[in-house]
């Protein structure tokens, strides 16, 4: 019997409904077996201590806001000199077992981990989410984004950062930069060990996902039959595919918290306050210098001061927001929140770039014979089973770390993009699709209506498909950020303004077409391979798969992939955009510097973790240049110093001519600057 409209959504509903219940008692089985089983994963010995409100000190020399992929490497590079005191704060709590497993990775979205951010509503995206709004989940949590993402190790490609050089920013060109993402990396790829693009003995460990599906080889041949080569994306050159890289440590995620700061938990000249908001940033309004930030712990307030710098760290949408907060930013809108403007900066929450994707490409498919009784792509029903918690709890092995939304990960140019080496299009193949867990985990973190989830996926539920997200690489659209109020408790208003540029919206559509001839190819074709004909809502007048339909799902389906960047440009003196100067200070204001996703001054093509991570890595050896001090690789640990022994030594230099230094940070040195800068 057909079922009307009005019943295939109750019936959607009620079944989501009756799928949550089995589905939270797998998650706490799993995590009760990670507790008497794993005690790897708890790792209690090394977890990042919390400081009480009590014990915080009156003055750090650096005080650092945001404790996610960036801030997490500050303060374990920064902490390196025994000598400086440093306060980390986060807003979030510590990671918990769960968030230490690649499968569990679409179930962190909308968690006490999330901010849970929501875009405001526009004419060209997000037509088919909940109030015309898509989700845009961030890290609150100690490691920030790098404890929700998709643990996808990805650099971008070689011309973003030559085009950084090319805007007047020194030092930030692709050969200045590679050295910062090789000193982070331990690469554990046998046959990317010593190749010269990869670093080892970094923090940061890069690795093959553990478990994958056999769609790895399916979408690998299918790339080799459309002509692309299958190779190391981070490499010599970008445009291929490649089996997908992260970073997973034993298998399991590497957040920036379990590898920049367990390491160096123990410096008793590094604090780490959790569960603390930041709510200004402390201004001398007669010297236009830093001086501190208002804190927030459990409801008590107390003022923290910086001898030297506050760093801001808090990601692209809340460094803005805290510099808004603090005075710094549009006259204007600041003083429409009723806040004292101290620095006008125009642009300050502009700029807003971020890799926009079109979602809800589903294939059905026919599994190979071997397959026919077991697991071949990722289905709810099956997998989330006692068999594959004790496969993870006793032998360490199964999918639990698997990730399915991204086995297989191009890189392609379209026709728009003649420039050679430098692809527009980025392509996620995911052994998974809507259908396949109930909408358990996608529709809810998506934010996709009941009518629209009924609509194309309810008569195919938990059949077997796999699906592709084509994202938009170096979007022409800008969108912008605006205080809601002056709050610092109240979300920002995101306005994406995605597909603004028309460009945008047919690379998009370029995309899509050369992704559906792909999974339709030859070698698809051996799975019976074919596209969902069930249509979103509001796309039915188009010719099914035709440019218009393509360009029509895009505007509905529309996803973030958790990469806004650019809020807090970088530029020279003569770009009157720039709300930074090269060296990530803040202009107008002494002592203040952004590091995070929000200095890019455009977004790189790819993933954007692991050049956060190099953004940091690159900054703190700025800052200790700008404060005196040079190479403190040769540091001993500051851990095995006794920062109140006068007669404490400290080396720095290389190790081929190390000098014994007086220990110069118990007296600041003057801080090096450009005489015309202020």
């Amino acid at each position: 019997m057909d079922l009307t409209h009005t019943q295939l959504n109750l019936y959607s509903a009620t079944r989501m409904a009756l799928t949550l219940g089995p589905s939270l008692g797998f998650l706490l089985y799993l995590h009760s077996s990670t507790l008497n089983q794993r005690p790897d994963i708890l790792d209690k010995d090394n977890r990042v201590k919390d400081t009480p409100i009590g014990l915080l000190k009156d003055t750090y020399d650096f005080i650092i806001v945001g404790g996610g992929s960036a801030g997490a490497v500050l303060a374990n590079r920064l902490s390196e000199n025994p000598y400086w005191n440093i306060l980390l704060i986060e807003a979030g709590p510590d990671e918990i077992s769960l968030t230490d497993m690649p499968l569990m990775f679409p179930s962190l979205q909308l968690s006490p981990f999330d901010w849970q951010f929501k875009t405001e509503p526009g004419d060209h995206y997000c037509k088919a989410m909940v109030g015309g709004r898509c989700n845009w989940p961030r890290g609150k949590v100690l490691g920030g984004c790098s404890v929700l993402n998709a643990m996808l190790y990805i650099r971008g490609n070689k011309k973003d950062y030559d085009r950084w050089e090319d805007l007047g920013l020194p030092g930030w060109g692709y050969d200045d930069v590679l050295p910062y993402f090789k000193k982070s990396e331990d690469m554990r790829i046998e046959e990317l060990k010593d190749d010269p693009y990869h670093g080892t003995g970094g923090y940061l460990t890069v690795e093959n996902f553990k478990y994958h599906s056999p769609m790895v080889n399916w979408f690998l041949a299918a790339a080799r039959e459309m002509g692309y080569e299958v190779r190391d994306v981070n490499g010599e050159y970008q445009t291929g595919f490649t089996a997908s890289h992260g970073t997973l440590r034993d298998g399991l995620r590497c957040s920036t918290a379990k590898a920049f700061l367990r390491p160096c938990s123990k410096r008793p000249n590094l604090h780490v306050s959790l569960m603390t908001m930041a709510e200004k940033v402390l201004i001398n309004e007669e010297t236009y210098q830093a001086t501190g930030v208002l804190l927030n712990k459990f409801i008590i307030k107390k003022k923290v001061y910086a001898e030297r710098e506050v760093i801001l760290s808090a990601g692209s949408l809340q460094s803005p927001q805290l510099l808004m907060l603090s005075g710094i930013g549009p006259k204007d809108h600041l003083e429409e929140m009723g806040i004292d403007v101290i620095v006008d900066s125009p642009y300050v929450g502009q700029n807003l770039q971020d890799h926009v994707a079109l979602g809800g490409c589903t294939f059905l498919y026919t599994p190979p014979e071997e397959y026919a009784n077991k697991t071949c792509g990722f289905e709810l029903p099956r997998i989330f089973s006692d068999e594959t918690i004790k496969s993870f709890a006793e032998k360490k092995e199964g999918p639990i770390y698997w990730l399915p939304e991204c086995e297989v990960m191009g890189f392609v140019n379209t026709k728009y993009q003649n420039e050679e080496d430098w692809p527009d299009i980025q392509y996620f193949f995911a052994s998974y699709a809507d259908n396949t867990d109930g909408g358990l985990f996608s529709k809810k973190a998506a934010g996709i209506t009941d009518d629209v989830y009924s609509a194309v996926f309810e008569e195919i539920l938990y059949k077997d498909a796999f699906s592709v997200i084509i994202l938009l690489l170096r979007p022409r659209s800008r969108g912008k950020l605006l205080l809601k109020d002056k709050s610092p408790f109240s979300h920002i208003k995101i306005y994406p303004n995605y597909y603004s540029d028309p460009y945008d919206l047919a690379v998009v559509v370029e995309g899509a077409k050369l992704a559906y001839k792909m999974l339709t190819s030859k070698e698809m074709s051996k799975y019976n391979a074919t596209y969902n004909h069930y249509r979103i809502p509001g796309c039915h007048k188009h010719e099914f798969l035709s440019d218009d339909y393509w360009a029509c799902q895009a505007q509905h389906y529309t996803l973030t992939i958790y990469h806004p960047v650019g809020t807090a440009k970088m530029g020279n003196d003569t770009d009157k955009e720039a709300v930074l100067d090269p060296r990530l200070r803040v202009r107008g204001v002494k002592n203040l510097r952004v590091v995070d996703g929000s200095v890019m001054p455009y977004i790189v093509s790819g993933n954007t973790n692991a050049p956060i991570i190099m953004i940091a890595e690159k900054a703190a050896d700025m800052i200790k240049e700008d404060w005196g001090v040079l190479n403190q690789d040769d540091y001993k640990d500051s851990s095995e110093i006794d920062v109140e022994d006068d007669n404490a030594e400290v080396y720095v230099g290389s190790k081929k001519d190390m000098k014994k230094q007086e220990p110069i940070m118990k007296k600041t040195p003057p801080r090096i600057e450009d005489p015309d800068y202020w």
